[in-house]
């Protein structure tokens, strides 16, 4: 018996066509290419970019005079939500601007710490004292003050020590003068402490009266 094979006509072949300049699809995808170098470039730019912001070359202390040659000045990287928080070169020092609170040497100055004489509620008032001083009492640190009666006269004529009473704490300390040989026993130290000006009566009528005054340094404050 003959068999014979039946021959289908091959189907056509279809050729891929390159695609135009004006191809939907490759349009889109140079722009997508272009965006990405675009944004790429951006984030970089925008991660290399500083501005120039004063900081502190010594601890400031509140009431003190700010002046842009007394400042130093720094290059840094600040974030879209922290540059407002600092004074920058370009925003200048405002004229008769003061401390209204303590700056530690090196730290960017906030705009926070700057205001005008005015905004203080603080006096200064020179503390005489005998005490062999702590290292860490400096300028920028924080003290509590304690009152020591003078002694009590008994019945019997003897005398016996007053108790010592708190006076006012937390106080910032805005200059310590030691005498030569600044840990020694011997000598007096004044230190000038920023007081509160509703606290002013008791503390002042304290250093002046016929006890004496101790400071006592407040631990993790100042050096």
């Amino acid at each position: 018996m003959d068999t014979s094979v039946l021959e289908l006509p091959a189907p056509p072949v279809s050729r891929l066509r390159r695609p135009g300049w004006r191809d939907p699809r490759l349009l889109a995808g140079l722009a997508m290419v272009a965006g990405s170098v675009a944004l790429g470039s951006w984030v970089v730019q925008d991660a290399q970019r500083t501005v120039d912001v004063y900081v502190a070359r010594g601890t400031i202390t509140p009431g003190s005079e700010l002046a842009a040659d007394g400042l130093g000045v720094a290059q840094v990287r600040l974030g879209p939500g922290e540059l407002d928080r600092y004074l920058t070169v370009a925003d200048g020092v405002p004229d008769r601007a003061v401390a209204v609170r303590v700056v530690e040497a090196g730290e960017i100055l906030p705009r926070s710490a700057v205001g005008a004489a005015g905004d203080l509620d603080v006096r200064p008032l020179a503390v005489p004292v005998d005490q062999r001083l702590s290292q860490d009492v400096v300028a920028g640190s924080q003290v509590d003050l304690w009152e020591v009666p003078e002694p009590v006269r008994q019945a019997d004529g003897a005398t016996a020590p007053a108790l010592p009473k708190p006076l006012a704490e937390g106080l910032v300390v805005a200059e310590v003068t030691r005498p030569d040989g600044a840990f020694t026993t011997g000598g007096s130290s004044v230190v000038q402490v920023l007081v509160p000006q509703d606290e002013l009566p008791a503390v002042l009528a304290a250093v002046t009266g016929a006890g004496t005054v101790q400071i006592m340094h407040v631990p993790g404050t100042g050096g």
